[in-house]
């Protein structure tokens, strides 16, 4: 199995990001949406975002987005990826070569295996608000692609998730906040030490037999 891809989203402050990072997380968040109590304004994100370090991808996070507001938060944060739900990807344009993590909710028909972009993300009905996805669904749509799992992950049941689903990445926000968008540097590090944990014993079952 591949390394697990691990991103922590919805981070409003440089030491958010910097927690996330010293944790082993591969990738950040930043979220623009005004209902959200972790969104950001461009200029806020230009300046938090301007050190995040080199080899950590940085996402630019939407819901329903119009143009001005792509246009603005790509160019505050210059993103490795822009994630927003599929429905969304028609009506924009972004820049040659933009990479999109396309959001599709388990509350709703989901595309055939065939229809499905190599890298996406399954999300629950509701963003950012502890929600569980359909893990169930989560597990058989897994085998089609580079699939992230979020919605209602913590550090106590992130192992439950990988060994049911075995997704290729996960996105964790609510369930590292010590308040509502609040991150907290401890139950980052304790979600990424179990997530990265867990991996290695899917990977590898001897290891979890030895541990024993």
């Amino acid at each position: 199995m591949s390394r697990l891809w691990i991103k922590v989203c919805g981070l409003r402050t440089t030491d958010a990001w910097a927690a996330a990072v010293a944790a082993g997380a591969d990738a950040v968040g930043f979220v623009f949406h005004a209902a959200s109590p972790r969104h950001l304004a461009a200029a806020e994100a230009r300046a938090i975002a301007a050190d995040v370090p080199r080899g950590i991808e940085k996402v630019a996070v939407f819901l329903h987005p119009t143009q001005a507001e792509i246009d603005a938060a790509i160019d505050a944060v210059r993103p490795d990826w822009v994630q927003t739900d599929a429905v969304d990807l028609a009506a924009l344009l972004l820049p040659a070569g933009q990479r999109v993590l396309p959001v599709y909710r388990t509350d709703r028909p989901l595309p055939s295996q065939a229809g499905l972009p190599r890298r996406f993300l399954l999300e629950s009905g509701r963003s950012g608000a502890g929600e569980r996805a359909d893990w169930s669904e989560a597990a058989r749509l897994a085998a089609a692609g580079e699939l992230v799992l979020a919605g209602g992950l913590d550090a106590g049941n992130i192992a439950d998730v990988i060994a049911a689903v075995r997704p290729f990445g996960i996105d964790v926000s609510s369930g590292v906040e010590s308040t509502r968008g609040v991150k907290d540097a401890a139950l980052i590090r304790n979600f990424v030490n179990a997530a990265r944990a867990a991996h290695a014993r899917v990977a590898s079952p001897s290891l979890g037999v030895m541990q024993q």
